[in-house]
């Protein structure tokens, strides 16, 4: 479905009917990356799945989409929708959204879940690698998706899930140039939010890969301490939701019903 925001189009999926969980994708990646997770809810539960801000078939608003900017777009499909408290779950940058989303509008979240993210804002060397990485974008952009796909997956399963990295690396060549800069400029000056780990009211859950090339999972654990979220820590890398999934939706399974 496409609805107006701010002169661009943005795109959601919503299916079934219940209390509402809504899914947020992460960098080079679109709604279409929640197929095999929805169905598994949408019997009991309003699933919203959104194409964030310059990816999937959601336009583009400027040259720096901030994570805020992002969250923005997500209550406007809520409020849209009528949806005045939902479970939000985001994949990687969808998790910088969702703590975004969290931060403005702490009544709507009935439950917080990060898969595969970080509440920490990027430290001064992974800014410098955002630069690096705009740089090498805008030279072939084509050429910096599939490598950068690639990468997201622990090294031996790039040959085990060899189909699902060319299924992700076809949705990633839907995301235009200026969605792919844009969401790196974005993330590059995101908000450190660890505080909402601390002093949220809502429920909250991790669920990390313990070989995930793209996070420092040390760091992440040390965000855990004196904190009521719950972990779940998988065997794998970044796509929890490919490399494990099995044990990626019995977690997201057993949160949706602790919220509810």
């Amino acid at each position: 479905m496409i609805l107006q925001h701010k002169g661009i189009n943005l795109f959601y999926t919503d299916t079934g009917e219940g209390s509402a969980i809504v899914l947020l994708h992460g960098f080079l990646e679109n709604a279409s990356m929640w197929d095999t997770i929805t169905p598994h809810f949408s019997k009991r539960n309003r699933v919203i799945c959104i194409d964030l801000l310059g990816h999937g078939q959601t336009e583009c608003l400027g040259y720096v989409h901030t994570m805020e900017a992002m969250a923005e777009a997500v209550d406007t499909i809520l409020q849209h929708l009528k949806i005045r408290r939902s479970i939000v779950i985001g994949h990687s940058m969808g998790g910088y959204v969702a703590l975004a989303f969290a931060e403005a509008h702490p009544d709507a979240v009935k439950g917080l879940c990060l898969l595969n993210s970080t509440a920490r804002a990027d430290s001064a060397v992974k800014r410098k690698n955002r630069d690096r990485a705009v740089k090498i974008v805008k030279q072939n952009h084509k050429s910096f998706i599939r490598i950068a796909i690639a990468d997201l997956f622990r090294p031996k399963n790039r040959t085990i899930f060899s189909k699902e990295v060319r299924q992700a690396k076809k949705e990633a060549l839907k995301t235009p140039l200026q969605g792919i800069v844009a969401a790196l400029e974005g993330m590059k000056i995101r908000n450190d939010r660890e505080v909402l780990l601390h002093f949220s009211p809502y429920k909250k859950m991790m669920i990390l890969g313990k070989k995930d090339p793209v996070l420092a999972y040390p760091a992440i654990l040390e965000q855990l301490i004196n904190t009521e979220v719950a972990l779940v820590e998988l065997p794998d890398g970044h796509m929890s939701h490919i490399e494990n999934f099995e044990e990626t939706l019995k977690a997201i399974k057993s949160f949706v019903k602790s919220c509810n």
